[in-house]
Order: C-alpha cells, then sequence, then structure tokens
C-alpha cells in the first residue's frame, strides 16, 4: 500500500463546490443539518471512491453523500494523489477499496446513532436511513473478477456494498472529480 495513505488519513479534509477545507467535524454537521430539515425522508449514506491515471501519477477521490429519496443531497470528496501511475486493476481497486473502508469507518456507531436518533420518531411514518459503501467495479469490463473479493470485504466489516449501476457515489458523483 502507498505509504503516504497514512499521513493522507491523518490529515484528511474535505471540500464541495461551495467549501475548502473541510474537517470531518464540520462534515458531520453538515449531514446532521440536512437530516434535520427533513427528518420524515428516507436517507442513504453513501461513500465511494474513485481513480484516474493521469500522464504522472494516479489521482483518487472519495466521496460522502448523505441523498434524502426525492429531496436532493449533500455532498464533500477529498482528494488522494500518488506520485505514480497504478496501471494494475486490482491494486488500483483495492486502493480505493481502502480509502472508502477508512472513511467510512469514520461514521462509528456513535456517529451513525447522532443521525438515526434525528429520524428515529419519524420510523412510523416512512423515515429511513441506510448506510452504504459503493465501489467503482461492475459486472463489464475488467474490474468484474473482482465484485466478490471487495463486495465480501465490505459484508465481512457489516457494510452494504454497491456495485455499478448502483454505486453512484463512487462512479458518478466522485468519478467527475478524478478528471
Amino acid at each position: 500500500m502507498e505509504k503516504n495513505i497514512d499521513r493522507y488519513l491523518n490529515n484528511i479534509s474535505f471540500f464541495n463546490s461551495s467549501m475548502k477545507r473541510i474537517s470531518f467535524i464540520d462534515v458531520f454537521s453538515n449531514i446532521l443539518s440536512f437530516v434535520k430539515h427533513d427528518p420524515r425522508g428516507i436517507y442513504t449514506l453513501a461513500i465511494g471512491t474513485d481513480s484516474q491515471v493521469k500522464t504522472d501519477c494516479t489521482v483518487f477521490i472519495s466521496a460522502i453523500m448523505i441523498y434524502r429519496k426525492g429531496e436532493g443531497a449533500w455532498g464533500c470528496m477529498s482528494r488522494y494523489r500518488t506520485a505514480r501511475r497504478i496501471m494494475n486493476i486490482r491494486e488500483k481497486i483495492s486502493i480505493e477499496t481502502f480509502l472508502t473502508q477508512q472513511i467510512a469507518c469514520m461514521f462509528n456507531p456513535k456517529i451513525l446513532d447522532e443521525i438515526i436518533n434525528i429520524i428515529l420518531p419519524y420510523i412510523d411514518y416512512g423515515a429511513e436511513f441506510h448506510h452504504e459503501v459503493h465501489i467503482d467495479i461492475g459486472n463489464n469490463g475488467s474490474s468484474k473478477r473482482l465484485i466478490n473479493e471487495m463486495t465480501s470485504y465490505f459484508a465481512g466489516m457489516g457494510f452494504e456494498p454497491k456495485i455499478k449501476p448502483d454505486s453512484y457515489v463512487a462512479s458518478s458523483y466522485a468519478n467527475r472529480y478524478t478528471k
């Protein structure tokens, strides 16, 4: 694994189109505000990573999105850049998976409980909360041979893994920012 990943994870900050250098505490605060706005909604908190090999490096974008079904979303990203081109698909997907897992684990049970406690009084009125990880792999292309390995990795940790076409945070949202 890349030597600089530990340094990146220890100093991680997020951004989106309107905010730069967002701490994880601020990410969490924005998610809570989003959910409090309509606690009767159906929510999905999804984390995913995509990467793009450039001429002299590989760029990884990890994204966090809180989605309210039919009512919009709030999201942010973090960028990790290697100093080399990673051409091996297994290595690239493994790093994407590791970065996704590290960020997903930042949402520990105490943090998830705070989100759930907002919607809990509204469960009988249709409120829901889902916590997913989105993996940028699918049944087409060279990554299909990694589906079982990567989904089992996340399922074994208690996450609900999604692959293409359902892995929109990795394959659409994060993908836009790897270019």
